[in-house]
C-alpha cells in the first residue's frame, strides 16, 4: 500500500512554485496531505522540518517513502512515478514541446527578478498592495509579453494541449493580468483559461484571491 502522499508548503497560500506541485498532484488524481508552514516565524528551520527537506525550502513533497525539493524535480519525478496513461500527463510528449515547457519552467524560476519583486504573488493571494512598476520592471513586462506571444503564437496552450508549464506561464502573467497592469487581452485570456481549471480552482480557494 502507498504512504500517503504530502506536499508541504507555506502559509498564508502564497508560492507559485508550491502551487505549481499542488496542481500536479490534482491533476493526476493522487490524494495528498497539504500541510503548511509560516515561513515568517521560520518554521522552515526548525529542527525537524531541516531533517525531512535537504533544503528546508518549500514545496517538499514526500512520497515513496521520501522527501523531494524543488518543484521542477518534483514534478518531474510525479510525471515518471505516476506515468500516463494510468494518470494525467503533465508533461508534453512531443519532446521540443517538452523542451519548450521546461524552458518555461525555467524562466519563471531564475528570470524576471524585478517584476517577481514589484508583482510577487502575495499581491493577488494575499492582497498585498501594488505601487507603479519601475524602470527595470517596466523591461521585465515587456520581455515578458514578447516571449509568451512567441510561445502562444494563436495557440490555447505552450504546447499541443495542457502541461504544467501552462501553470507556471498563467501564473507569470497574472502578476501583471490579475492586478490589472495594461497587457495584450490575448495574454490575460489565455491566463484566465489555464486558472479555470478545476485543479487551479482548488488552488485559489486556499487563498485569498477575489478574482481579475
Amino acid at each position: 500500500m502507498l504512504d500517503p502522499i504530502v506536499l508541504y508548503g507555506n502559509r498564508p497560500v502564497t508560492s507559485p512554485y508550491v502551487m505549481c506541485v499542488f496542481v500536479a498532484l490534482e491533476e493526476k488524481s493522487l490524494p495528498f496531505e497539504f500541510r503548511r508552514l509560516d515561513l515568517s516565524r521560520g518554521e522552515q528551520h526548525g529542527a525537524e522540518y531541516v531533517r525531512l527537506s535537504i533544503t528546508n525550502r518549500v514545496p517538499t513533497l514526500y512520497c515513496d517513502g521520501h522527501y523531494l525539493s524543488e518543484s521542477v524535480a518534483i514534478t518531474e519525478y510525479l510525471e515518471e512515478r505516476f506515468a500516463p496513461p494510468e494518470h494525467a500527463r503533465i508533461y508534453p510528449l512531443d519532446r521540443i514541446e517538452r523542451a519548450q515547457a521546461r524552458m518555461v519552467q525555467g524562466l519563471v524560476r531564475s528570470d524576471f527578478m524585478p517584476l517577481r519583486v514589484q508583482r510577487s504573488t502575495d499581491t493577488f493571494f494575499a492582497s498585498a498592495p501594488i505601487a507603479s512598476l519601475d524602470p527595470a520592471g517596466e523591461r521585465d513586462k515587456q520581455r515578458l509579453e514578447r516571449i509568451a506571444l512567441a510561445l502562444l503564437a494563436g495557440k490555447s496552450y505552450i504546447g499541443s494541449h495542457f502541461c504544467i508549464a501552462d501553470v507556471d506561464l498563467a501564473t507569470m502573467l497574472q502578476r501583471l493580468c490579475a492586478n490589472r497592469d495594461p497587457m495584450p487581452s490575448e495574454l490575460c485570456d489565455y491566463a484566465r483559461r489555464i486558472w479555470e481549471r478545476p485543479s487551479v480552482r482548488k488552488w485559489l480557494a486556499l487563498t485569498e484571491y477575489k478574482g481579475a
